[in-house]
């Protein structure tokens, strides 16, 4: 090998060196899911469409809920995940009062045994994160404050 060719090998050998640690940081850097609420549900967990639901307190989403929750979710396509690490980022979106979040197991036996994650503070216009290691199992996630329905989560 000529001179040269081993100063090249050198400093590519050194670059790969760099850079291998910053990739593996983008690997463990967790994937971030965007949830948006509006009065009484969450607009991507129903696929985009906006009912168009209004309300002043957690009474008129309960109301509301009571009569078409069950059929939402049962038309709604649950989230498919991978297991790792992930952020849910969530916004309140023309709610006029205090929103929160929480991801939970699906059943009894889950909510011992699967990672949860839970918060409130999510007044209107603002967008908070909710950061969580999910495992694979069944899941629902829903806002207690705003009373949507449980919409699923399954991670495989």
């Amino acid at each position: 090998m000529r001179p040269i060719d081993t100063v090249r090998t050198l400093a590519f050998s050194a670059a790969l060196t760099v850079f291998a640690p910053a990739h593996a940081a983008v690997a463990d850097a967790p994937r971030v899911i965007e949830l948006t609420q509006l009065p009484c549900q969450f607009l991507e967990s129903e696929g985009g469409k906006d009912r168009g639901y209004q309300s002043r307190s957690i009474k008129d989403c309960e109301a509301i809920n009571a009569r078409t929750g069950a059929q939402r979710v049962a038309e709604a396509k649950p989230l498919a995940l991978k297991p790792g690490k992930y952020v849910f980022r969530v916004t309140n979106k023309n709610v006029p009062y205090e929103l929160g979040f929480w991801l939970r197991g699906a059943s009894a036996a889950g909510r011992v045994t699967l990672p949860s994650v839970s918060g409130g503070g999510l007044m209107p216009g603002k967008t908070q994160d909710y950061e969580i290691e999910l495992k694979p199992g069944e899941y629902v996630y829903s806002c207690p404050l705003n009373t949507t329905p449980d919409y699923k989560l399954v991670v495989r």
